[in-house]
Parts: C-alpha cells; structure tokens; sequence
C-alpha cells in the first residue's frame, strides 16, 4: 500500500489572516471573502463552489445541497447561524448591484465564475495575507476537512461532509492529526 501525500492546509491563524485581509466594502471583495469562507465552512471542492446555486441553500434552516458532486452524486451539508446571516447579507449585496443571479458567486454579467480565476484569486490573496504555503481553493477544502476531524475525531462524518464514497481517500486526513496524538498519548498520566 503506497502512502498519500500529505495534503497541505491551513492553520487556523492563516485561515483568520486570510479572511482578514478582504476589504468587503468592494463588491469583488467581499464576494471572494464570503467564497472562501464558505469553502472553509464546507470543504466544496472548487467546482462544486462554481456551480453552487442559490436554489441550493435554505437560507432558513441552513441546508446546503450540493448537486452532482464529484462521480455525479448529491449530497447535503449545513451551514451555522453565522454562515447563514453572512450569506443572507451577500445575497442583498448581490441582488442590489446586479440583480437576481442564479448562482451564489458570479462575474459581473451575472455568469459562472470560471476556475481558473477562482484559483488565482486564492492565490493572489493568500500572498497578500503574508502566507507562505502554495494554496489552492482544495487547501481550503482540506483545511475544512482537518479542523472537522481535529474537532469531531470522527472520520465517517468527514467522509460524508467530503462526499467521498471511498474511506480510504478521507483516511490521509488522519496523518495531519498524528503529531496531536503523539503528543497526546506522551503526556498522558504523566
């Protein structure tokens, strides 16, 4: 059995650094913000962001339904009270500068972002936080997945959250928490 490479992520310093350096008082900028968080509130993978509607969050009970993910499936996942009243705002926001849009993130003409901007923009905003780290928006997602397990200790919840079918494939988040049990186990009943 061949070992995965660990995936890099954030810490949650970096993810507050990052967040930090929006000024959201630009239209452009607080919907990259509100993108990224979302990202680290649900570990979308970057074209299911892309694809995100707003038909596809309850805005009431905060379920966001993630259609035909990765290998064509469906799968649900929630969002906080928190996520919700940021999104609720967004959506004002967007409404007011550009009318009803189908999509939760869209250019100006009210279309599909499209990846490859959506990867430099993480990138372009992660140098300006100071972070070091090559990251993508699937750092984000790998970020979401590692605090879920670091937080939950339950891995059959992050294979759900991911949306993977495979255990295996969520299996490599268990390495990014080994450090923490080392110590753990080290200092237990000293």
């Amino acid at each position: 059995m061949s070992i995965k490479k660990i995936p890099e992520f954030l810490t949650g310093e970096e993810q507050q650094l990052l967040l930090n350096v929006f000024n959201i008082r630009y239209f452009n900028s607080h919907r990259n913000k509100m993108m990224i968080k979302l990202f680290l509130a649900t570990g979308l993978r970057l074209s299911e962001m892309i694809d995100l509607q707003w038909s596809s969050i309850n805005l009431m009970s905060g379920q966001l339904k993630v259609v035909q993910g990765k290998g064509s499936k469906d799968r649900m996942s929630w969002l906080s009270d928190v996520m919700l009243e940021e999104l609720r705002i967004w959506k004002e926001k967007q409404t007011d500068k550009l009318g009803k849009c189908q999509y939760v993130f869209t250019n100006r003409d009210k279309g599909q972002l499209r990846d490859r901007d959506v990867r430099e923009m993480v990138v372009t905003y992660a140098k300006k936080a100071g972070i070091t780290k090559k990251i993508s928006p699937h750092t984000l997602r790998h970020s979401f997945a590692t605090d879920l397990l670091r937080d939950t200790k339950n891995i059959i919840l992050v294979q759900k959250a991911l949306g993977h079918s495979d255990l295996s494939t969520t299996m490599i988040y268990t390495h990014i928490v080994d450090d923490e049990y080392e110590e753990a186990l080290k200092n237990f009943r000293r």
